[in-house]
């Protein structure tokens, strides 16, 4: 279920299926992050950068616990927006390392994180004036 604001629960169950609110996200955005929990993405997170003067509309952020982990949710979310809705990134970064994979599609970007990267880089923080939606499974 899609929480905003500074919801950080983090209950997750690996035999519910995730549920995620369409309402105020394009369908991309949501197949994206469908994609990433399939592959049991952690704290996955979307901020709406669209009131926050951002260079995208969306952020699509996310956790992996290893490179082969991070490796296999940036290969589902591309394989899934390529499958369903024809969209492929325009640029794609950090493959070669697989501490933080990078998929820009113009419109939203998805990065994919290790846990140490993500709070390095600590994007929610750095764009904390955009709207958060958490999304966990059910």
């Amino acid at each position: 279920m899609a929480k905003t604001s500074a919801s950080r629960s983090n209950t997750r169950s690996s035999k519910a299926p995730a549920r995620i609110s369409t309402a105020k996200l394009p369908k991309a955005v949501t197949t994206a992050v469908r994609a990433a929990l399939d592959k049991k993405a952690e704290d996955v997170v979307v901020l709406d950068l669209r009131k926050a003067g951002g260079f995208t509309d969306h952020f699509v952020i996310c956790t992996g616990n290893n490179p082969r982990q991070i490796t296999a949710i940036a290969d589902a979310v591309r394989e899934t927006l390529k499958k369903e809705l024809s969209e492929r990134p325009a640029l794609a970064e950090g493959a070669d390392k697989s501490e933080w994979i990078l998929l820009d599609y113009f419109n939203f970007v998805v990065h994919i994180f290790s846990r140490e990267c993500r709070t390095f880089y600590a994007l929610e923080r750095l764009w904390g004036n955009a709207q958060r939606h958490q999304f966990e499974t059910a």
